[in-house]
């Protein structure tokens, strides 16, 4: 979704359907390079730790196992990834 924001915002054609996203070939590129960046925004904001609040939030009664501790992925290495999104 926010790639497709992200496309709209610059005046650019996208369609999605699951996980095959279509523009038009000379947007390409571009494209390419919205879905990493915001990839990475969405997974630097951490949306475990959010999605934990939120189900603790809605259901008090209920215990919800700790977080798996993090890794070392530089989410910054996505930009520079043959291989993140095809």
């Amino acid at each position: 979704m926010m790639t497709s924001e992200r496309m709209f915002a610059e005046g650019l054609s996208f369609a999605a359907v699951h996980d095959s996203y279509w523009t038009h070939a000379c947007d390409i590129d571009t494209m390419n390079r919205f879905t990493r960046e915001e990839f990475i925004k969405l997974y630097e904001d951490d949306p475990l730790v959010k999605l934990k609040a939120c189900l603790e939030q809605r259901f008090p009664n209920l215990s919800f196992p700790e977080l798996p501790e993090k890794g070392q992925l530089d989410l910054k290495e996505i930009l520079d990834s043959t291989y993140f999104f095809s």
